[in-house]
């Protein structure tokens, strides 16, 4: 039968007593994650209690006390890790925990060079500083376009270089994960492949940033659970993604921005929160609003697709901003950021 602590040590345990603490549960078989935050030291454990009395672990010199993890996600949470992940990203960029305004921005598809470069000069201009752009592309129907395959990728990775910016593109398949490792910065995993187990397992054995959209169905338990295989197979760079999930309402929106799920999804996670108003509402005209709504609602960042001519994008034209739409709703959002950062959040209990 599996346990799951978090082994709390005394604020005057020195390093090797951590370290001492850490071989200890590895010699038994136990996965750990050291949390060393200003104030005191945290191991998160899992493994088999038959292995280990959490009573015996008490009397190892530096521990102060022994903890079960009680949530079904256990190196997501807070628990095991209370300060904010922070990930660290090519060109100065850093998601999470930070007061930099993270905004990925580009076109759904990547359709040209021409297109992507414009699109790319565009939103780097306007203060954006990860450019998005898909290669494969998932979608409804068959016989819509699919993306330009590796094509797309060496594309972004001229892009990339040109304009100083990390990449993040999406990865479909468990075949495809090397390659596009290989070009991206951050990949991308999508609201329909939240529960692909197989392809979260292996992202989770990369030492590269994953963004794990929450599906359109997904509670936010199941959500968590399927970062929490990302991090079980050994990579915590893992962002999570609110996207809008299916509601009732199919006439005036794609789908509902669930602003609510960003502060939750932070109180109950360490894992930084980005929120897409594009494709959480669908309409161009709902993205600024959404995008000012996930930002005070304490997102870490944002995601929105921005194209030249929307009119004739080869996918989600509906959805995409102009660069000069994109360009002011950038200034605004310097605005309430900086007007934010005078507010410090309330404090909160130890329970949810």
């Amino acid at each position: 039968m599996p346990i799951k602590m978090i082994i709390v040590m005394k604020p005057d345990a020195t390093p090797q007593q951590t370290t001492h603490v850490l071989d200890r549960l590895a010699s038994l078989g136990f996965k750990t994650h050291l949390s060393q935050g200003v104030e005191r030291t945290i191991i998160g454990a899992i493994g088999d209690k038959r292995a280990v009395s959490p009573l015996s672990l008490t009397a190892l010199d530096g521990v102060a006390e022994v903890v079960p993890i009680r949530r079904p996600f256990k190196l997501v949470s807070r628990e095991v890790k209370p300060s904010d992940t922070i990930i660290d990203l090519a060109f100065g960029v850093s998601v999470g925990g930070s007061d930099q305004l993270v905004v990925m921005a580009g076109p759904c598809s990547v359709e040209s060079r021409e297109q992507l470069f414009e699109t790319a000069r565009a939103v780097k201009d306007a203060g954006a500083t990860v450019l998005r752009g898909g290669a494969f592309k998932p979608r409804t129907s068959p016989y819509t376009f699919q993306g330009l395959g590796e094509t797309g990728l060496k594309l972004l990775a001229e892009a990339r270089e040109a304009f100083k910016m990390p990449i993040i593109t999406e990865v479909m398949d468990s075949d495809d994960v090397e390659l596009v490792a290989h070009y991206a910065d951050i990949l991308q995993l999508g609201a329909r492949n939240m529960q692909n187990f197989s392809l979260l397992k292996k992202v989770g054995r990369l030492a590269k940033p994953v963004m794990l959209k929450r599906g359109p169905a997904a509670t936010l338990e199941e959500w968590l659970m399927a970062a929490e295989y990302i991090l079980n197979e050994g990579n915590p760079h893992v962002i999570l993604c609110e996207r809008g999930i299916r509601s009732v309402e199919t006439q005036y929106t794609r789908n509902t921005m669930d602003i609510s799920a960003i502060p939750v999804a932070k109180r109950l996670s360490h894992l930084p929160v980005i929120g897409d108003p594009s494709h959480g509402t669908g309409k161009w005209y709902l993205v600024g609003p959404m995008a000012k709504a996930a930002i005070v609602a304490g997102a870490d960042g944002l995601m929105i697709e921005v194209h030249p001519r929307p009119e004739e994008a080869l996918s989600d034209g509906p959805q995409a901003l102009l660069p000069d739409t994109f360009a002011r709703l950038m200034a605004e959002l310097r605005a309430m950021k900086a007007v934010l950062h005078q507010f410090n959040p309330l404090p909160q209990p130890a329970e949810f």
